[in-house]
């Protein structure tokens, strides 16, 4: 098949994939009711088609964090993502060079920054987690500086993991039993493709950001019970207010839901905000992002961008998202699953699709600049 959409890529990574890593990227916490209203969300609003405007030149490009870039998406922080492609957080940075779109790495990605930074031809931004140990956190703040990090994005709504089901019932998390372990082992073998381009070119498949903080950890598992352990219930706005001191440059703040929370950030001096529910990994039942979108951006006004992230599948769900007020979008599974299915290639292609998706819901929506987006292209 040559993929024609995110959906096409969602199947061929399905068919890639060993079951428990297709299944962590693709599944959310609970019942996954959020998770699947995140992408409901978008279908509600219908597009008002207008005709014989001039649209021979469209213009997306934005300017976003003293960032031009070339249309407005970013790629979110996606962990374990080195899991899915060969080094995949190196491919997926070098997608995003090459395209004109801001990428954003996890604290638990597989190559660490500075692997990703050697490869690099500018900055991109680094995505933390507070975590107990402070001193983790300084040094991984220090360590991005180091290698040219201007943007960093906080995740905040992880004080303890969501109960992710599929996880549990493909052994990724909790039981370990032997009969668990040989399921995933025949899983892991019923793929030899990815055997050999992930497993064993693609090695070490371990936590890169994280290897210096966890002693004898040499395998995946023994990593994520470290960084069960490390998330932080106690975490405050103190804490923010502390990454505020000692970080620098732009500090976003990733996994707001609720205009308080928005005033509260806005007052510890925070650059930007996403929305965002984590993709519907963590509280179920919680309203879809881009519900949640207009509340956020009341509370923000004019002061500081505000991006959304979760659910967003075509250049249509960017569309609908900048005409709601949204400065621009970030995507997570989108780039995972292409990751998986062919690459940095098909990174870029993915976000090719979306670029094109974008222009032509543009033009018949009678749209020639992005600025001009607004409400009026939805039916009343």
């Amino acid at each position: 098949m040559i993929p024609a959409s995110v959906s096409d890529y969602r199947l061929i990574a399905r068919k890639r994939l060993p079951r428990q890593l297709f299944d962590y990227i693709d599944g959310g916490s609970y019942e996954e009711t959020t998770m699947a209203d995140n992408i409901n969300a978008f279908d509600r609003y219908k597009l008002r088609q207008r005709v014989l405007t001039d649209v021979s030149n469209i213009q997306m490009g934005c300017e976003l964090f003293d960032e031009q870039l070339s249309l407005p998406v970013g790629l979110s922080p996606v962990g374990l993502a080195g899991s899915f492609g060969r080094r995949g957080e190196v491919q997926a940075m070098k997608a995003c060079e090459s395209v004109g779109v801001p990428f954003c790495l996890s604290t638990v990605s597989i190559c660490s920054m500075e692997e990703v930074a050697k490869q690099a031809c500018k900055s991109f931004w680094y995505q933390l987690y507070m975590i107990r140990e402070r001193q983790v956190v300084s040094n991984l703040l220090n360590r991005a500086k180091a290698v040219g990090c201007k943007t960093l994005v906080m995740t905040v709504d992880l004080p303890f993991p969501g109960a992710r089901y599929r996880d549990t019932r493909n052994g990724l998390s909790g039981n370990q039993s032997i009969p668990t372990r040989i399921k995933r082992l025949l899983d892991i073998l019923s793929h030899p493709r990815w055997v050999l381009d992930v497993a064993l070119k693609g090695s070490p498949l371990t936590f890169g950001n994280l290897v210096d903080e966890v002693e004898q950890a040499n395998s995946l598992d023994e990593f994520q019970g470290w960084i069960s352990d490390q998330f932080d219930p106690t975490v405050t706005w103190e804490d923010l207010a502390w990454v505020r001191d000692h970080w620098d440059g732009k500090l976003i703040l990733k996994g707001v839901m609720d205009a308080e929370d928005a005033y509260q950030g806005m007052i510890v001096g925070i650059d930007g905000l996403i929305v965002s529910n984590h993709g519907g990994r963590q509280l179920d039942s919680v309203p879809a992002s881009l519900d949640a979108l207009p509340s956020i951006l009341a509370a923000a006004g004019d002061k500081i961008p505000v991006i959304v992230d979760g659910g967003i599948r075509s250049g249509l769900d960017v569309l609908k998202a900048k005409a709601l007020g949204a400065s621009a979008c970030m995507l997570g599974r989108p780039w995972a699953y292409a990751l998986a299915a062919g690459g940095q290639q098909a990174i870029e292609h993915m976000l090719e699709i979306i670029k094109d998706e974008l222009r032509i819901g543009m033009a018949l929506t009678g749209k020639s600049k992005l600025d001009d987006v607004s409400k009026d292209i939805f039916v009343d």
